[in-house]
């Protein structure tokens, strides 16, 4: 039996949090493997993809300090890894790698899932030691890559050639391989042939952050509401942010064409009454939601992430717009919007595009990775 388990912090919502659960749920459909998931809390924004999975809920915590001792509350982790005695442990998130790598088990083949460019693990430079944050960062790296070592190693997975750069770059002397994130095709393809109603509708999910930049799309509004386009946006999502993108959108008089729905776990069937996914993050390590929007059926329009560069074929799934300009923004929405022929064909070839992101070729590829390192 082959057996894999994967640890992740908490189950709140999050892109990282939802392909660790379609990763689990897949691993388990095949023969002779066995999956286990960790998490430290027993938060759960999924229920729905736990119900079948061999879940256990393991306190642990590590407190690092550049000054004092270190303190570590992981020997209830540590006996849970030894009472499975997985082949495979594959983590996702950062704090996952500091706790689970505190553990002592060189008997597994150890993963990082780098959901984003961690920014931990920038290599030392001069001005390091001149800011806080930069020097607690590499005192974190550094105990990072020395606990690496003692459990045999360590393989890097990079969701996107942006990511994988990153980590080449400043910890080349671990592996890193690319694999970018999958999706649940099936749970978002919907037969698509819509005939573009007068009123477009624009949609966009994600945490209100600031790095989510919401308040850029609600500037997009504005022009589109100047320009006398009939049009309704509607967020997904909650957060820090969330109260202030609120407020932007009363002083912009924006309440009847803009909707806040905050979290909300059908996000398919709002996809599918949808016309055009927009999304407005200032970076993205690669960008799960454009691929679920564009399984939909839905042409995208997006600032440059860097990460999410992999996903846009220009005028053929969708537009990414190289500037911070919501004019330009608005014209790239409504020349898919205008041609019912071109958005035709755009929304026909995001879905053939998003096809190539489905988490069944996804777990093959990711046993290939297992199995070579």
């Amino acid at each position: 039996m082959f057996r894999i388990l994967h640890i992740i912090p908490r189950l709140r919502k999050g892109g990282a949090e939802r392909l660790c659960l379609d990763i689990c749920n897949e691993l388990q459909k095949r023969e002779n493997t066995q999956v286990q998931l960790i998490t430290f809390s027993e938060e759960n924004a999924y229920p729905f993809l736990t119900e079948s999975l061999d879940w256990k809920i393991v306190p642990a915590c590590v407190k690092l300090s550049v000054f004092h001792k270190n303190q570590y509350f992981v020997e209830s982790l540590q006996r849970a890894i030894e009472d499975f005695a997985p082949a495979v442990i594959h983590t996702h998130l950062f704090e996952a790698e500091v706790v689970s790598r505190s553990v002592f088990y060189p008997q597994a083949k150890w993963f990082s899932h780098c959901h984003d460019n961690m920014k931990q693990f920038k290599s030392f430079k001069i001005k390091t030691v001149l800011n806080k944050e930069l020097f607690t960062n590499y005192f974190e790296r550094k105990h990072l890559l020395q606990r690496y070592k003692a459990n045999g190693g360590n393989t890097f997975i990079a969701i996107s050639k942006d990511t994988e750069a990153y980590f080449k770059q400043n910890v080349d002397d671990l592996e890193t391989v690319l694999l970018p994130n999958a999706i649940d095709y099936r749970r978002f393809y919907r037969k698509t042939n819509k005939t573009n109603s007068d009123c477009l509708r624009l949609v966009h999910v994600g945490s209100f952050t600031a790095n989510k930049n919401q308040k850029f799309l609600v500037e997009v509004a504005s022009i589109l509401q100047s320009r006398n386009i009939l049009f309704e946006l509607h967020f997904l999502g909650a957060g820090e942010c969330y109260k202030e993108v609120e407020n932007l959108v009363i002083e912009k008089q924006l309440q009847h064409q803009v909707v806040m729905h905050g979290n909300i776990a059908n996000v398919e069937e709002y996809l599918w009454q949808s016309d055009l996914y927009v999304h407005s993050s200032f970076s993205e390590a690669l960008g799960l939601t454009l691929i679920e929007a564009m399984a939909a059926g839905l042409p995208i329009v997006t600032l440059d992430g860097k990460g999410n560069r992999d996903l846009v074929e220009e005028g053929k799934n969708g537009y990414m717009v190289y500037e911070q300009n919501p004019e330009l923004f608005a014209d790239k929405i409504l020349e898919i919007w205008n041609d019912k022929q071109k958005y035709q064909e755009m929304s026909l070839y995001a879905q053939e595009f998003a096809k190539r992101y489905d988490i069944v070729p996804y777990v093959d590829r990711l046993f290939e990775i297992y199995s070579e390192k």
